[in-house]
This record gives structure tokens, C-alpha cells and sequence, in this order.
């Protein structure tokens, strides 16, 4: 082999093994809850929030493939929570509301405690744990 193919295989390593680095990175940031208690103060009053407890919100669309995975979730959870609110928003229909809270991308979950402040937020699917754990300080 010549000195030229070593090297283009050389290079396509290099990248091939930077792009998996990356993608991974992005992968593990996916669905981590992040705690928004700096958040500024945003008008909730419009998204169904629940008074007497903690809601969950979170955006989707129809074509947004995980949004599902979302669902699914926060359905399982609000189930085994049930002074949990869960609130499903189409951001196709409501993009004002996306624009107020800033989602940029879909799903993007949130928790607000009861009386309307945004406490966590995330991108991506959240694991039920995350979720519980979250929600657990919530309702004391």
C-alpha cells in the first residue's frame, strides 16, 4: 500500500472516532433534568398549571418521533405521583408558548412547582427516576 492510502485511512479514523466522541457526548446530555431555579420569571398563566401541586410540561408535535418515549414517561409517572399534573403542549399549535419558555428543540420537558415556577428542565427523553426524584421535593 502506498504511502497516500495510509494516510486517507489515517484521516478517516480520525473522524470517524471524533464524530462517535461527539455523538456520544450529546447522547449523554440528552434527558438530563437541570435544575432552573435561576430561570427568570415567565408568564405560566395561559399552560394549565396545576395550583395545588407540581405539573409537568412538556412540548411535542406529531411528528416528533420521541415525543412518544415523553409520554410514555410522564404518563407512568403522574401515575405513581398522582398529585402530579402533566400538561401536553403541540408546539405546532401553541408556538407562542414555546417562544415564551424558549424550546428549540422537541421533546423539551419541564417542571414547575405549584405555585408556577419553572424548577427543572430538559431535552430529550428523562428517565422515570430522574422524573420521581425530581418531583419528589415537590409534593412535601
Amino acid at each position: 500500500m502506498s504511502s497516500s492510502w495510509i494516510a486517507v485511512i489515517v484521516v478517516l479514523i480520525v473522524a470517524f472516532g471524533l464524530a462517535y466522541v461527539i455523538g456520544r457526548m450529546l447522547t449523554l446530555r440528552a434527558g438530563v433534568l437541570k435544575a432552573t431555579d435561576d430561570a427568570p420569571a415567565v408568564d405560566t398563566s395561559e399552560l394549565g398549571l396545576s395550583g395545588t401541586g407540581p405539573t409537568v410540561v412538556h412540548f411535542s408535535a406529531v411528528w416528533c418521533g420521541p415525543c412518544a418515549g415523553v409520554r410514555r414517561v410522564v404518563d407512568q409517572v403522574c401515575a405513581d405521583l398522582p398529585d402530579v399534573a402533566h400538561v401536553e403542549i403541540d408546539m405546532d399549535a401553541n408556538p407562542d408558548a414555546a417562544r415564551r419558555l424558549s424550546v428549540l428543540s422537541l421533546p423539551t420537558t419541564f417542571i414547575f412547582d405549584a405555585d408556577g415556577r419553572q424548577r427543572y428542565r430538559t431535552s430529550g427523553v428523562p428517565t422515570a427516576a430522574d422524573l420521581r426524584s425530581a418531583l419528589q421535593p415537590l409534593l412535601a
